[in-house]
Protein backbone atom coordinates (compact mmCIF):
# COMPACT_ATOMS: atom_id res chain seq x y z
CA UNK A 1 0.00 0.00 0.00
CA UNK A 2 1.39 3.38 -1.17
CA UNK A 3 0.06 6.91 0.83
CA UNK A 4 0.85 10.06 0.67
CA UNK A 5 3.08 12.12 3.77
CA UNK A 6 2.58 15.74 3.99
CA UNK A 7 5.49 17.60 6.34
CA UNK A 8 5.07 20.98 7.35
CA UNK A 9 8.35 23.96 6.77
CA UNK A 10 5.05 25.61 9.56
CA UNK A 11 5.55 29.64 9.86
CA UNK A 12 4.96 30.69 13.54
CA UNK A 13 2.58 33.35 14.01
CA UNK A 14 1.55 35.92 16.07
CA UNK A 15 -2.13 35.54 16.46
CA UNK A 16 -5.28 37.77 17.33
CA UNK A 17 -7.75 35.27 18.94
CA UNK A 18 -8.12 31.66 18.59
CA UNK A 19 -10.34 31.48 15.76
CA UNK A 20 -7.05 32.79 13.70
CA UNK A 21 -5.46 29.91 14.88
CA UNK A 22 -8.41 27.63 14.26
CA UNK A 23 -8.76 28.99 10.71
CA UNK A 24 -4.72 28.48 10.34
CA UNK A 25 -4.87 24.87 10.89
CA UNK A 26 -7.70 24.36 8.97
CA UNK A 27 -6.27 25.83 5.97
CA UNK A 28 -3.15 23.70 6.41
CA UNK A 29 -4.67 20.70 6.68
CA UNK A 30 -7.28 21.56 3.95
CA UNK A 31 -4.36 22.06 1.11
CA UNK A 32 -2.20 18.81 2.36
CA UNK A 33 -5.66 16.65 2.20
CA UNK A 34 -6.41 18.12 -1.13
CA UNK A 35 -3.00 17.06 -2.23
CA UNK A 36 -4.01 13.82 -1.00
CA UNK A 37 -1.82 13.35 1.56
CA UNK A 38 -3.02 10.19 4.36
CA UNK A 39 -0.42 11.28 6.89
CA UNK A 40 0.73 14.84 8.18
CA UNK A 41 3.43 15.89 10.02
CA UNK A 42 3.93 19.46 11.53
CA UNK A 43 7.12 20.33 13.65
CA UNK A 44 7.92 20.60 17.33
CA UNK A 45 6.43 23.80 19.51
CA UNK A 46 4.60 24.61 16.63
CA UNK A 47 2.19 25.25 19.51
CA UNK A 48 3.86 27.79 21.12
CA UNK A 49 2.53 30.48 18.99
CA UNK A 50 -0.56 30.14 21.22
CA UNK A 51 1.61 32.28 23.48
CA UNK A 52 0.66 35.34 21.28
CA UNK A 53 -3.21 35.01 22.75
CA UNK A 54 -2.09 35.61 26.19
CA UNK A 55 -0.54 39.15 26.21
CA UNK A 56 2.95 40.69 26.21
CA UNK A 57 3.39 39.16 30.15
CA UNK A 58 2.73 36.08 29.22
CA UNK A 59 4.34 35.66 26.30
CA UNK A 60 7.60 36.99 27.26
CA UNK A 61 7.72 34.89 30.21
CA UNK A 62 9.05 31.34 29.75
CA UNK A 63 7.28 29.91 32.82
CA UNK A 64 3.99 32.19 32.44
CA UNK A 65 3.57 30.89 28.95
CA UNK A 66 3.36 27.13 30.07
CA UNK A 67 0.80 28.11 32.29
CA UNK A 68 -1.62 29.67 30.21
CA UNK A 69 -1.22 26.95 27.38
CA UNK A 70 -2.98 24.80 29.31
CA UNK A 71 -6.17 26.41 29.42
CA UNK A 72 -5.88 25.54 25.64
CA UNK A 73 -5.06 22.24 25.58
CA UNK A 74 -8.61 20.50 25.66
CA UNK A 75 -9.78 23.14 22.94
CA UNK A 76 -6.00 21.96 20.87
CA UNK A 77 -7.05 18.33 21.34
CA UNK A 78 -10.61 18.83 19.80
CA UNK A 79 -9.33 20.77 16.95
CA UNK A 80 -6.70 18.21 15.40
CA UNK A 81 -8.93 15.44 16.43
CA UNK A 82 -12.16 17.14 14.01
CA UNK A 83 -9.50 17.79 11.37
CA UNK A 84 -8.44 14.08 11.44
CA UNK A 85 -11.39 12.59 11.34
CA UNK A 86 -13.30 15.49 8.73
CA UNK A 87 -9.96 15.06 6.30
CA UNK A 88 -9.85 11.29 6.96
CA UNK A 89 -5.96 11.66 7.71
CA UNK A 90 -3.37 10.70 10.49
CA UNK A 91 -2.39 14.16 11.73
CA UNK A 92 1.40 14.32 14.23
CA UNK A 93 0.35 18.00 15.36
CA UNK A 94 3.68 18.83 16.38
CA UNK A 95 4.20 19.06 20.36
CA UNK A 96 2.81 20.94 22.96
CA UNK A 97 4.18 21.53 26.34
CA UNK A 98 1.35 19.48 29.17
CA UNK A 99 1.56 20.42 32.32
CA UNK A 100 1.63 16.63 34.13
CA UNK A 101 1.47 17.40 37.79
CA UNK A 102 1.58 20.80 39.09
CA UNK A 103 4.81 23.12 37.53
CA UNK A 104 5.61 19.60 35.68
CA UNK A 105 5.87 19.78 32.11
CA UNK A 106 6.55 17.41 29.47
CA UNK A 107 7.08 17.93 25.67
CA UNK A 108 4.23 15.56 24.06
CA UNK A 109 3.73 15.04 20.70
CA UNK A 110 0.21 14.09 19.65
CA UNK A 111 -1.09 11.62 16.76
CA UNK A 112 -4.38 12.20 15.89
CA UNK A 113 -5.95 9.07 13.85
CA UNK A 114 -9.05 9.38 11.69
CA UNK A 115 -11.22 7.25 13.92
CA UNK A 116 -11.11 9.41 16.94
CA UNK A 117 -8.30 7.45 18.60
CA UNK A 118 -6.03 10.15 20.07
CA UNK A 119 -2.51 9.03 21.39
CA UNK A 120 0.83 10.50 21.82
CA UNK A 121 4.95 9.94 22.49
CA UNK A 122 6.45 11.90 24.96
CA UNK A 123 10.23 13.70 23.97
CA UNK A 124 13.13 11.62 26.26
CA UNK A 125 15.91 13.48 25.77
CA UNK A 126 15.91 17.13 26.21
CA UNK A 127 17.88 20.19 25.25
CA UNK A 128 20.13 22.32 27.44
CA UNK A 129 17.19 24.88 26.79
CA UNK A 130 14.67 22.63 28.00
CA UNK A 131 16.17 21.47 30.81
CA UNK A 132 18.33 24.64 31.97
CA UNK A 133 15.85 27.37 30.80
CA UNK A 134 12.44 26.03 30.37
CA UNK A 135 12.61 23.06 33.23
CA UNK A 136 10.69 20.53 30.99
CA UNK A 137 10.97 16.72 32.14
CA UNK A 138 11.91 14.01 29.75
CA UNK A 139 9.52 11.46 29.03
CA UNK A 140 9.84 7.92 30.55
CA UNK A 141 8.40 5.38 27.62
CA UNK A 142 8.94 4.82 23.77
CA UNK A 143 5.74 4.47 21.79
CA UNK A 144 4.88 2.45 18.36
CA UNK A 145 1.63 3.37 17.06
CA UNK A 146 -0.52 0.49 15.12
CA UNK A 147 -1.85 2.55 12.09
CA UNK A 148 -4.10 1.51 9.04
CA UNK A 149 -0.60 2.44 6.69
CA UNK A 150 1.49 -0.02 9.24
CA UNK A 151 3.36 0.83 12.39
CA UNK A 152 5.07 4.15 12.66
CA UNK A 153 7.06 5.95 15.74
CA UNK A 154 7.83 9.81 16.65
CA UNK A 155 11.40 11.13 17.85
CA UNK A 156 10.85 14.52 18.79
CA UNK A 157 13.68 16.56 17.32
CA UNK A 158 17.03 16.29 19.65
CA UNK A 159 15.22 12.33 20.03
CA UNK A 160 16.48 11.49 16.51
CA UNK A 161 20.21 11.88 17.17
CA UNK A 162 19.95 9.03 19.51
CA UNK A 163 19.67 5.62 17.43
CA UNK A 164 19.11 3.25 20.45
CA UNK A 165 15.81 5.11 20.79
CA UNK A 166 15.17 4.62 17.18
CA UNK A 167 16.11 0.95 17.38
CA UNK A 168 13.73 0.23 19.90
CA UNK A 169 11.17 1.35 18.37
CA UNK A 170 11.62 0.07 14.77
CA UNK A 171 12.21 -3.67 16.81
CA UNK A 172 9.10 -3.06 18.15
CA UNK A 173 7.59 -3.11 14.53
CA UNK A 174 8.14 1.10 13.65
CA UNK A 175 8.89 1.63 9.67
CA UNK A 176 8.42 5.04 9.31
CA UNK A 177 9.56 7.72 12.25
CA UNK A 178 7.99 11.05 12.32
CA UNK A 179 10.30 13.40 13.40
CA UNK A 180 8.80 17.13 14.21
CA UNK A 181 11.78 19.47 15.06
CA UNK A 182 12.28 22.86 16.15
CA UNK A 183 15.91 24.32 15.40
CA UNK A 184 16.99 27.89 15.76
CA UNK A 185 20.53 27.85 14.24
CA UNK A 186 21.25 26.26 11.10
CA UNK A 187 23.89 23.82 12.17
CA UNK A 188 21.12 22.43 14.99
CA UNK A 189 18.76 21.84 12.02
CA UNK A 190 21.70 19.78 10.04
CA UNK A 191 22.14 17.92 13.28
CA UNK A 192 18.43 16.39 13.46
CA UNK A 193 18.49 16.28 9.09
CA UNK A 194 21.75 13.82 9.55
CA UNK A 195 20.32 11.92 12.70
CA UNK A 196 16.90 11.66 10.29
CA UNK A 197 19.10 10.29 7.29
CA UNK A 198 21.02 8.01 9.72
CA UNK A 199 18.42 6.54 11.62
CA UNK A 200 17.06 5.58 7.77
CA UNK A 201 19.72 4.00 6.71
CA UNK A 202 20.87 2.07 10.01
CA UNK A 203 17.27 0.75 10.43
CA UNK A 204 16.29 0.21 6.50
CA UNK A 205 13.03 2.29 7.29
CA UNK A 206 11.70 6.05 6.50
CA UNK A 207 11.96 9.15 8.17
CA UNK A 208 10.22 12.09 7.85
CA UNK A 209 11.06 15.29 9.64
CA UNK A 210 8.98 18.51 9.97
CA UNK A 211 10.46 22.11 10.71
CA UNK A 212 9.23 25.14 12.55
CA UNK A 213 10.05 28.64 10.29
CA UNK A 214 10.27 32.10 10.89
CA UNK A 215 11.25 34.85 13.26
CA UNK A 216 8.95 35.35 16.28
CA UNK A 217 10.58 38.63 17.96
CA UNK A 218 7.76 38.06 20.48
CA UNK A 219 8.38 35.06 21.66
CA UNK A 220 10.66 34.06 24.58
CA UNK A 221 10.07 30.41 23.12
CA UNK A 222 10.72 30.60 19.67
CA UNK A 223 12.02 33.67 18.45
CA UNK A 224 14.40 32.29 15.72
CA UNK A 225 13.27 29.00 13.81
CA UNK A 226 15.57 27.70 10.73
CA UNK A 227 15.07 24.22 8.75
CA UNK A 228 13.50 22.72 5.62
CA UNK A 229 11.31 19.45 5.87
CA UNK A 230 12.13 16.11 4.08
CA UNK A 231 11.23 12.26 3.85
CA UNK A 232 14.52 10.61 3.95
CA UNK A 233 14.74 6.44 2.82
CA UNK A 234 17.04 3.24 2.86
CA UNK A 235 19.93 4.20 0.62
CA UNK A 236 19.81 1.20 -1.29
CA UNK A 237 18.10 -0.89 -4.06
CA UNK A 238 14.39 0.88 -4.99
CA UNK A 239 15.14 3.94 -3.40
CA UNK A 240 16.43 6.83 -3.81
CA UNK A 241 20.92 6.75 -4.12
CA UNK A 242 21.32 9.69 -1.58
CA UNK A 243 18.54 8.27 0.58
CA UNK A 244 16.54 11.27 0.07
CA UNK A 245 13.09 11.56 -1.53
CA UNK A 246 11.80 14.89 -0.74
CA UNK A 247 13.13 18.03 0.54
CA UNK A 248 12.34 21.74 0.77
CA UNK A 249 13.31 25.07 0.15
CA UNK A 250 15.56 26.45 3.46
CA UNK A 251 13.29 28.39 5.22
CA UNK A 252 10.11 28.35 2.94
CA UNK A 253 6.31 28.14 4.31
CA UNK A 254 5.19 24.82 2.76
CA UNK A 255 4.19 21.24 2.36
CA UNK A 256 6.87 18.82 1.32
CA UNK A 257 4.88 15.97 0.05
CA UNK A 258 6.20 12.32 -0.78
CA UNK A 259 4.54 8.95 -1.60
CA UNK A 260 5.43 5.99 0.45
CA UNK A 261 5.30 2.08 0.85
CA UNK A 262 6.16 1.11 4.42
CA UNK A 263 6.15 -2.31 2.79
CA UNK A 264 9.29 -1.71 0.80
CA UNK A 265 11.22 -1.31 4.01
CA UNK A 266 10.26 -5.40 4.61
CA UNK A 267 11.76 -6.26 1.32
CA UNK A 268 14.82 -4.35 1.30
CA UNK A 269 15.15 -5.86 4.62
CA UNK A 270 15.69 -8.90 2.87
CA UNK A 271 16.69 -8.20 -0.94
CA UNK A 272 19.02 -4.89 -0.25
CA UNK A 273 22.60 -4.64 -1.09
CA UNK A 274 23.25 -4.46 2.31
CA UNK A 275 21.46 -5.58 5.52
CA UNK A 276 21.62 -2.70 8.20
CA UNK A 277 19.22 -3.75 9.74
CA UNK A 278 19.78 -7.28 10.24
CA UNK A 279 23.61 -6.84 11.11
CA UNK A 280 22.64 -4.18 13.66
CA UNK A 281 23.56 -6.99 16.35
CA UNK A 282 26.48 -8.25 15.33
CA UNK A 283 27.77 -4.77 16.72
CA UNK A 284 28.31 -6.30 19.95
CA UNK A 285 29.82 -8.96 19.24
CA UNK A 286 32.79 -7.14 18.46
CA UNK A 287 33.86 -5.64 21.58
Amino acid sequence: MTFKIATAQYDISFLPGWSDYQQKIERWVSEAAENNAKLLLFPEYASMELASLFGQEVYSSLSKQLAAMQTLHTDYIELFKHSAKQHDCLIQSGSFPVEIEPGVYRNRAYLFMPDGRVDFQDKVMMTRFENEQWFIRRGNELKCFDTEYGKIAINICYDSEFPLLARKQVEMGANLILVPSCTDTLAGFHRVKIGCQARALENQCYVAQSCLVGNAPWSEAVDVNIGSAGIYTPVDRGFPDNGILVAGELNAVQWIIGEVSLEACAIVREQGQVFNYRDWPLQKTLF
